[in-house]
């Protein structure tokens, strides 16, 4: 009881330097009630080594150990995330409490969000807008590009035609070399902080996406 109302007072004082800092403090550990570090990763308490809840809206960089930054490191970001999926995957969760297999569960869920989500260049660029505060492009943002539009039409039709895999592989092929553009187009958009430019850009990349899902759904397969 001593140890639990110790741990206690300690987080209250973090919590009072916190707010004289002009930092939200976190919880304490929800089982002994210690003072905890903060962080947007996967958390274990000091004291009694308890898996804590994830944070409630994680920076998805700071999570994966990335620079908030559209050029990434493809390698480094796969390290970090298995990395972190071998400290908090259920199965090593297995004979622990109820609410510790919960919180396991819901690291594993939200790391494999944040992987994906900056792994792909479309999901990475939307979501550094987000962060930024501007608005994803709507569909009819783009619309004031005709050739652009003629261009997402004429592919349209090749897939829709295309009877073998000889031509599907051509679509496939045309797709990647224009997202590759794209993604160029968009690293230097933000790169020279233009998030207005980059907001286009992204709103291309999402028809070229909307392709590659309908060429997926229209491969035959082997």
């Amino acid at each position: 009881m001593r140890a639990v109302l110790r741990a206690r007072l300690g987080w209250a004082r973090r919590a009072l330097l916190g707010a004289a800092l002009g930092r939200a403090p976190g919880p304490p550990c929800w089982s002994c009630g210690a003072a905890l570090p903060g962080g947007d990763g996967p958390r274990f308490c000091p004291g009694c080594q308890a898996l804590q809840p994830p944070a409630p809206r994680p920076d998805l960089f700071r999570l994966m150990d990335c620079d908030r930054s559209f050029r990434i490191d493809a390698q480094q970001l796969q390290r970090r995330f298995r990395s972190l999926q071998r400290a908090v995957h259920p199965d090593r969760f297995g004979q622990r409490p109820p609410k510790e297999q919960y919180y396991s569960e819901q690291h594993s869920s939200l790391i494999n969000k944040a992987y994906q989500t900056l792994l792909n260049p479309l999901s990475r660029g939307l979501y550094l807008l987000e962060l930024s505060g501007v608005e994803p492009a709507q569909e009819t943002d783009a619309d004031a590009d005709s050739a652009f539009l003629m261009e997402i039409m004429e592919i349209n039709e090749k897939l829709a035609e295309a009877k073998n895999e000889h031509g599907l592989v051509e679509i496939e092929t045309l797709i990647k070399v224009k997202q590759e553009g794209l993604t160029k187009e968009v690293t230097a958009a933000f790169e020279r902080d233009d998030l207005q430019e980059a907001k286009k850009l992204l709103a291309k990349m999402k028809y070229f996406a909307n392709l590659e899902d309908k060429l997926k759904a229209k491969k035959i397969p082997s």
